[in-house]
């Protein structure tokens, strides 16, 4: 790769239940937003099954490019191949490294123990995956698979352990590797600009990006719909500031008012901290949502400083005997309904002893809808101690893309009531 000139990463995921559909691939696109990051542009995520042929061509194929990234296929098992096939892509042959093997045999004797389980039954595995590609380091261990490392020249092969746990804690350890700083050294990490908006349509954002020239000139524009949010992201090289001015500039002259961040935080991790700067608690009653905005903001740490729990009022009866909803109300409404919505939320403030509430009723379907109340139809509402804010909303989609919208939904109307925006 001559110096200027953009490195380019190959990206596969492997494993026949990512095929089959019984897993979301979540690796590719975690190391693809990674690599970008640093300067390294993703060429394109592979997702290959078991069947050796299959991934040889697939390791073949992104052996070409500057980096090879691969998850998955490192385990003890028959069909765990990524090793033995990565040396064959790459020409090289394969050896045991001692200090490798020590390791995993001293994590596969505890796990024996744990089970009561002889040993031996593990010896096959322990040595399948201390099998390493000549010329390859290992450079750590989470569970029993190695992060493995190849230089090929100037290039570079890495193989990573599947679960995303694993690999996301040996990531940036492989970063930091000889080979990997000299690849990394070669790049040119863009600046990267974040606008975070919620309640604008993807079509008008993209017309406002038609409009100003669109993307180019050292700028590159992504622009995501993400669970009822657009997330635009601005890759800007170096030298093409004014360019990425102009289109930040068209971004929020047409949509300006739906900006609520530049950053990368969650918008979990947003509302949790707009009430911690405020010194308020946060608390939740869901009907619709089942627990989603509260599993949303657990998912946070530190959460418990701020949010103290939720009732999840899945029936009638609990809200009337756990928030306080008026039987008149739930009989002249019914539990779908901007009344009751209110009364949940009023309910879950006294009961939880929290400054702030909002609450989640609606319709998801895919049955229970009626043409007065459709499935898709949910009503929010939020309270706290300076007023509060209601929302009707009417989603399309399926139960699971309405569920998590409303969830979502909820979290921003927190956030306008908080923020008074």
């Amino acid at each position: 790769m001559a110096l200027g000139v953009a490195a380019r990463a190959a990206i596969v995921a492997s494993g026949s239940e990512l095929v089959r559909g019984d897993r979301s691939d979540r690796n590719g696109p975690y190391l693809a937003a990674d690599l970008l990051r640093r300067g390294i542009e993703p060429a394109g995520i592979t997702i290959v099954g078991d069947d050796p042929a299959d991934l040889e061509r697939a390791l073949r194929k992104g052996l070409a490019y500057d980096l090879l990234v691969i998850s998955g296929g490192l385990g003890p098992t028959h069909d765990d191949r990524t090793i033995e096939l990565l040396a064959k892509a790459a020409g090289v042959g394969l050896r045991v490294d001692s200090e490798l093997e020590a390791a995993i045999e001293a994590l596969s004797r505890s796990v024996a123990e744990r089970l009561r389980r002889p040993y031996a039954d593990f010896v096959p595995g322990v040595r399948k995956q201390a099998t390493l590609p000549d010329g390859a380091e290992w450079v750590g261990l989470v569970g029993t698979a190695p992060a493995v490392v190849l230089p090929l020249g100037d290039r570079v092969a890495v193989a990573l352990p599947g679960p995303p746990r694993e690999l996301q804690e040996l990531w940036p350890t492989v970063c930091g590797t000889a080979p990997m700083r000299r690849l990394l050294e070669r790049a040119v990490a863009p600046e990267r600009r974040v606008l975070r908006m919620f309640g604008v349509s993807e079509s008008s954002v993209a017309k406002a990006l038609a409009d100003a020239g669109g993307d180019g000139d050292g700028v590159t524009v992504t622009i995501c719909a993400r669970e009822f949010e657009l997330h635009i992201d601005l890759f800007v090289q170096p030298g093409a500031d004014a360019r990425a001015d102009e289109l930040e500039h068209a971004f929020e002259e047409a949509a300006g008012p739906y900006v609520f961040s530049r950053d990368e935080r969650s918008t979990a991790e947003l509302v949790l901290d707009l009430l911690r700067e405020r010194g308020l608690t946060l608390g939740a009653a869901e009907s619709c949502t089942g627990g989603l905005v509260s599993a949303r903001l657990t998912e946070v740490p530190g959460s418990s400083a701020v949010f103290l729990g939720s009732i999840v009022s899945y029936s009638d009866s609990v809200k009337r005997e756990r928030l306080g909803v008026p039987a008149e109300v739930l009989k002249a409404h019914g539990a779908v309904s901007p009344e009751t919505a209110e009364a949940m939320a009023t309910g879950a403030r006294e009961a939880l002893g929290v400054d702030v509430a909002v609450s989640i009723t609606g319709v998801a379907g895919p049955g229970g809808g009626t043409e007065e109340k459709p499935v898709g139809l949910v009503y929010l509402h939020a309270v706290g101690p300076d007023g509060q804010l209601s929302r009707r909303l009417d989603f399309p989609g399926d139960r699971e893309t309405i569920r998590v919208r409303a969830s979502v939904a909820a979290l921003h109307l927190v956030r306008r009531l908080v923020t008074k925006s």
